[in-house]
């Protein structure tokens, strides 16, 4: 993604020059942007009309943990006192790119947090103290995600969650900026054989930042993999629709990287996640859903990540999941979450 983000840099003289040309035709400009796109409209304090608000994509459970980290002060009692290393989570070049965007920050009148007050209400309470954000304001909007559902039964993930029973598939999907090796996979594709659970594995290489470098890679199964499992998995290797899956009455669970936007989805339909978190905000994510929120199995822990992954723990994460009582307990408060989270986004709700 760092190609993505550097190309971006170049957008900061245009969004002056527009955002100065139409200054004095409107009254009043707002601007929302991400976190890490400061630089950017940091020319906008010189335009006395516009206002700038940050868009925060990730957990406010993840953005406190960091905060605090931050300006070095004692942890508060809402957080855990052990949390994931962020070690293994970025690369340096990502780092010194976060902090370059930092400084540009201090001209926002606001921000605006991707997430639900029901769930993290505590932590969005945290980032609003004057310590942290002085007289700005703060706000939780979410979770954004579409108010219907318009379902493609065209697609053949649909069509195959359409013949099968409720509460009975286990989609496996690791986003669009995850990249797992040869051995991973087939790590993965072992385990979920053994565990002899009906499975929905959306299998693609990560989304490439430069897309003019090289092919795009096409990950390899264990021989025989896809026959051996046919009638019982299905492998997809393009884009998959993640929000009909998650809704439909057949998904029992979602093995993820734990990104937030997958969280969220994963959170709002009820389904209970088997956590292997990857890089970035991923791992605190996980620790979220699985010791705050309690409505996941963690598939590995962080101290882990430079290890390769045993089938034989996939294959005890996936029966745990689906097929134990413990799967059970933990798909009912999936949906007892799910429901508090739906009715606060509903006419007189809190969010």
């Amino acid at each position: 993604m760092q190609p993505a983000w550097n190309a971006l840099m170049n957008l900061r003289q245009s969004i002056f020059e527009f955002l100065r040309d139409i200054s004095s035709t409107v009254r009043r400009i707002i601007i929302v942007h991400d976190s890490l796109m400061g630089n950017v409209v940091q020319d906008i304090a010189t335009i006395p009309n516009v206002e700038s608000y940050v868009f925060n994509c990730t957990s406010t459970f993840t953005q406190v943990s960091y905060v605090w980290e931050g300006i070095g002060k004692p942890f508060p009692e809402e957080l855990p006192k052990q949390l994931p290393s962020w070690e293994g989570c970025s690369t340096n070049e990502l780092k010194e790119f976060a902090v370059s965007q930092i400084k540009h920050l201090d001209i926002r009148a606001g921000d605006i947090y991707n997430t639900s007050i029901i769930i993290e209400g505590t932590y969005v309470d945290l980032l609003a103290r004057e310590e942290v954000v002085g007289s700005r304001k703060a706000w939780a909007v979410g979770p954004i995600l579409p108010l219907k559902l318009f379902s493609n039964s065209q697609h053949k993930c649909l069509e195959r969650l359409d013949k099968k029973d409720p509460k009975y598939v286990i989609y496996i999907s690791f986003g669009t900026t995850v990249s797992m090796s040869d051995k991973e996979i087939n790590k993965l594709a072992l385990g979920l054989e053994q565990s002899k659970q009906n499975f929905l594995w959306v299998l693609r290489d990560a989304d490439k930042g430069d897309v003019l470098e090289g092919e795009v890679r096409r990950a390899k199964l264990l021989d025989g993999f896809e026959k051996r499992t046919r009638g019982v998995g299905m492998v997809v290797r393009d884009w998959a629709p993640q929000l009909e899956i998650l809704a439909h009455p057949s998904t029992c669970g979602f093995m993820s990287h734990c990104g937030w936007n997958s969280c969220k989805e994963s959170i709002t339909m009820g389904v209970p996640i088997a956590a292997w978190p990857m890089h970035s905000d991923q791992p605190r994510n996980a620790m979220f859903i699985t010791y705050m929120l309690k409505i996941d199995i963690l598939a590995r822990e962080w101290t882990q990540h430079g290890k390769l992954v045993k089938a034989l723990m996939i294959e005890n994460v996936v029966r745990r999941l689906m097929a134990s009582d413990e799967g059970i307990e933990i798909r009912k408060k999936a949906e007892e979450v799910a429901d508090a989270v739906r009715m606060s986004t509903e006419a007189g709700g809190v969010s």
